[in-house]
């Protein structure tokens, strides 16, 4: 490998590492944001999010722009908010609306404070981080979100000290679950060793178990519908609720180089009296073995060795990380080369 593919290497893992822009991300669960400005770290970038008078929600840089002190700490004044330091107030267009200290002040009018934009679906906020100020793609959802009236979904949220891509990686790995998961009440049964197969998809690829259908944690599929998303489901007796399926629609977001958030949607195709009987049944029996199983994730990605993706000995299990890799690395590469090409001005192109 020559220097300077040793470089372009380094260069995309590091961009990688803070996370691939481009898509629409869940940042925060619905109720985490009611009256007053919550602040969050995202793909290492500080943000203010608030609700306006209608709930919408609007999301900025979280620093004022007069001394940077955190607009987070400040006022909810509806379609703007106040930073405490010295009450300039600024839209959710990032543009500053008034300095109330200062008459005719040349900051009123500006925009000088990136947004981003939002939209909220489903119990969560999602923000779009652009490569280059570009317009936000469409946001569309799988089906067993998209359709309420036929699915009942639960979100749970948290969050992991480890990198965004360990957590990708671990809903990319149908293996771990007979291991890992093998207390399980739902992932105890199956065989414990397997071969694997790819297919891919319009959107992105299934990875499953080649002869192992309705046992186990026995494939995942994922796919980029304007967001990342990884869709499985698990097989669940009629003891715990309506038979059939229990899908899980799961999404991550970086925090930081070590931190993320895991989205995990918990969905049932129910109807009518089903459905209220899963809701019950999931709220005082199911979730808590939910969150057990997800504590047995974290805790392994939480204590991996120093480095350990950059020593690894994959194999045949690894196809579909492999191929995931190598997703985000072409769009990291793309998205690097757009940052590098310089800005053509108006009058270059006449």
């Amino acid at each position: 490998m020559t220097d300077n593919t040793q470089d372009s290497a380094k260069q995309i893992q590091n961009y990688l590492d803070q996370g691939v822009r481009g898509v629409w991300y869940p940042v925060l669960a619905s109720w985490e944001v009611n009256s007053n400005p919550v602040g969050i770290t995202r793909l290492e970038q500080q943000i203010v999010l608030w609700r306006d008078t209608q709930g919408g929600i609007n999301a900025l840089e979280d620093r004022c722009p007069h001394r940077g002190a955190r607009l987070s700490m400040g006022w909810n004044l509806g379609d703007r908010i106040a930073c405490w330091y010295h009450g300039l107030e600024i839209g959710g267009d990032g543009e500053v609306k008034d300095v109330p200290a200062v008459e005719r002040c040349p900051l009123v009018g500006q925009k000088c404070l990136k947004n981003y934009p939002a939209k909220e679906a489903y119990g969560a906020i999602f923000l779009y981080f652009a490569v280059a100020d570009e317009a936000p793609p469409a946001l569309e959802f799988p089906k067993e979100l998209a359709d309420s009236e036929s699915y009942s979904h639960f979100l749970c949220t948290a969050s992991w000290d480890c990198n965004y891509q360990y957590a990708l990686e671990n809903v990319m790995d149908p293996m771990h679950g007979t291991y890992l998961h093998s207390s399980s009440h739902s992932m105890a049964e199956g065989d414990r060793k397997a071969d694997m197969v790819l297919e891919p998809t319009d959107n992105g690829f299934i990875f499953k178990k080649s002869e192992q259908v309705g046992v186990n944690f026995d494939w995942v599929e994922f796919a980029d519908t304007g967001a990342f998303w990884m869709r499985l489901s698990i097989p669940y007796k009629k003891r715990f609720g309506p038979g059939g399926h229990f899908w899980i629609i799961g999404m991550v977001v970086p925090e930081d180089k070590d931190h993320c958030r895991v989205f995990f949607w918990r969905i049932r195709q129910v109807k009518d009296w089903q459905r209220d009987i899963w809701r019950f049944m999931y709220r005082n029996r199911l979730e808590q073995l939910h969150w057990d199983v997800l504590e047995q994730d974290r805790i392994v990605l939480e204590n991996m060795a120093p480095n350990a993706r950059g020593q690894e000995y994959l194999y045949q299990h690894d196809v579909g990380l492999s191929r995931l890799r190598r997703i985000l690395q072409k769009q990291a590469k793309k998205h690097l080369d757009t940052l590098s090409k310089p800005a053509v001005s108006p009058e270059a192109s006449v």
